[in-house]
């Protein structure tokens, strides 16, 4: 693996000590960042040097939820009558798209979207799968996608019983030894599930047992909508995290999904768990669907992570729209701000910790090597103490012109490295053509 040299940048670390260098550098070696700040370059033998001009330098980004699979749902209009509500959504879209997918779409749609997320200057995705046509080794696909472009993936299959009871299961019991056992941490596992509206009493026994026994969390949709919490209550008198802990579900290496409905006990319990709530809140407005309550569940000591839900592969619009909807929701200006994008940049890292061995999302000695370079010379001042004015107000529209993962320039200049994108679309559109009209 090649060592890099990236000098003449502003160095924005988000290490622990708000270390800022308006003409810093970084070096990278083996993978992991070595030296940051003002050094001198003379004590390192670089393979190769990237020079910033300028340019804001500063950790990979991280997508604490993804759904790669529903990439070839962009321009489609499912046939019939418009949802109406959230249930009709899943029933007359998602559960449609992902029984439709074969095992070339679940590899295109994971690729052209990881592609998207390295341009976008993310560089880990921890991601919750579905496709019960080919359910069976759907995450090697996906894996697959993830070492052709040289990012970190956190893998897991969503287990549901609306098809089949337990299915899922077995994708994700294979997985799951199949990455302890390579041990490489560049893919991770969870054990996903979908939600408790669609997971039966045997199903939760056996996913429980199984996820128990390696040692792994899990990673599950909860309180989205009203459905999810009365279906729920309906059927087991149980609120959702009660349930949630009657099969030891909740834990530090669990992520829980939405949290919209959560109850201020149920916020409490995420809290004393330990447990992890991410917040998708582009994806909350599309599907027309009530505001979490994120400041309270900050207030309460929550772990409180960012993903994208699969509306994109671009992290800081969510944060972005994250705080701009807390503050038209709670009419108040003064709200949110800080909060979001703390979200995005430290608690998204501190997810990502609790599941990869190699600590991220910092410019500091002993980090993994995920740094991105953003096109971004601004024409107002520019500090660590605005930083985030700039992050949600220009980063935000500005193109990453280098993303490093791993260690390994993945994009220099706009361009992927290796990668033919002509050729990846061109074979995207055809598999989502395919796959529409295979959609009724």
């Amino acid at each position: 693996m090649e060592s890099i040299l990236i000098k003449n940048g502003v160095v924005v670390t988000l290490d622990d000590d708000h270390h800022w260098w308006t003409n810093g550098q970084v070096y990278i070696e083996d993978g992991q960042i070595v030296a940051v700040g003002d050094f001198d370059e003379t004590a390192y033998t670089p393979d190769r040097i990237i020079d910033a001009a300028g340019n804001i330098v500063m950790p990979g980004l991280i997508n604490a939820h993804h759904h790669l699979y529903s990439t070839f749902a962009r321009g489609f209009t499912p046939p019939g009558e418009p949802a109406r509500n959230f249930q009709e959504i899943l029933e007359r879209l998602w559960w449609k798209l992902d029984v439709a997918l074969e095992p070339e779409d679940v590899y295109y749609s994971a690729l052209i979207a990881v592609m998207y997320a390295a341009r976008a200057g993310c560089t880990t995705i921890i991601d919750h799968h579905a496709s019960p046509s080919c359910a069976e080794g759907s995450l090697d696909l996906i894996e697959k996608a993830f070492r052709e472009v040289g990012l970190s993936g956190c893998l897991c299959y969503e287990v549901s019983d609306r098809n089949q009871q337990g299915e899922g299961i077995a994708e994700n019991e294979r997985f799951i030894k199949q990455t302890q056992a390579a041990d490489d941490d560049q893919i991770t596992a969870l054990f996903g599930l979908h939600a408790l509206m669609t997971l039966s009493t045997p199903t939760l026994e056996r996913s429980a047992e199984i996820a128990h026994a390696h040692g792994v969390g899990f990673h599950v949709h909860a309180a989205e909508a009203e459905v999810d919490v009365q279906t729920t209550f309906e059927q087991y008198q149980r609120r959702l995290m009660d349930r949630f802990l009657d099969f030891g579900i909740p834990s530090s290496r669990s992520i829980f999904v939405h949290g919209i409905h959560f109850e201020a006990r149920e916020m409490d319990l995420l809290k004393t768990t330990d447990s992890i709530l991410v917040n998708n809140p582009e994806s909350n407005m599309n599907n027309g669907l009530s505001v979490t309550p994120i400041l309270e569940m900050c207030a309460r000591g929550v772990l409180v992570g960012l993903g994208t839900d699969g509306m994109s592969s671009h992290m800081i619009s969510q944060a972005r729209a994250l705080y701009l909807l807390q503050r038209t929701y709670r009419r108040d200006p003064r709200v949110a701000f800080v909060e979001a994008a703390d979200i995005l940049l430290k608690n998204n890292r501190a997810i990502c910790n609790r599941l990869f061995k190699t600590p991220r999302g910092q410019l500091a000695p002993g980090q993994l090597a995920d740094v991105v370079i953003a096109d971004y010379v601004p024409f107002t001042p520019l500090s660590a103490d605005n930083f985030y004015g700039h992050l949600l107000y220009g980063l935000s529209f500005a193109r990453m012109g280098t993303t490093i993962a791993r260690g390994r320039v993945i994009m220099e200049n706009g361009q992927l490295v290796g990668i033919d994108e002509a050729a990846v679309r061109a074979k995207c559109v055809e598999r989502a053509r395919n796959l529409w009209a295979r959609i009724t």
